[in-house]
């Protein structure tokens, strides 16, 4: 992906790649698998996002990761560690399947508890979640060419919002 930011209107078409990505995947991780959740900002209804589908792979241990990992690279993902964020591995997708990010952790990862609160919660409260959308946007215009700017500037919006659904 290229470095300039690219935040759209809600586009329901999202549900569907998800879905598609969900069943390209789910044939090497079936047996291990506990779910496969559809995360970040295009899982959210009406919300303004980045066209890039979050996939989150939950599995139930570490070992189950490793298949998780061999499975997915029988596939031609390409595993990326960590990233940074303990507990859960990245990848890149196949050149020949539609840019997204997918991610495998266990159950008790807190990125993925993270992930899925911040989901749900702006699922059921629209107005927070319009509010979230207009600040991406706004965010991305200013700070079009930084990710990293814009990252951190959604930063405290997201930490409310995580407080309200009752994150510690």
């Amino acid at each position: 992906m290229g470095a300039s930011l690219i935040i759209r209107d809600y586009d329901p078409s999202w549900v569907q790649l998800f879905q598609q990505l969900r069943a390209f995947v789910i044939p090497v991780l079936s047996d291990f698998v506990v779910t496969i959740e559809h995360v970040g900002s295009t899982s959210v209804p009406g919300l303004a996002a980045k066209p890039i589908v979050d996939i989150d792979v939950v599995v139930s241990t570490h070992s189950d990761v490793l298949k998780a990992i061999q499975g997915l690279a029988s596939l031609g993902y390409v595993h990326e560690g960590d990233l940074g964020v303990t507990g859960r591995e990245a990848f890149i997708p196949p050149s020949n399947v539609i840019w997204h990010h997918l991610y495998v952790c266990t159950m008790d990862n807190t990125e993925y508890k993270r992930h899925i609160l911040f989901r749900d919660y702006l699922r059921v409260h629209p107005e927070d979640a319009k509010q979230y959308g207009d600040l991406k946007l706004e965010l991305a215009r200013l700070y079009q060419n930084d990710r990293f700017a814009y990252s951190n500037a959604k930063g405290d919006f997201v930490k409310k919002i995580l407080q309200r659904a009752g994150w510690k």
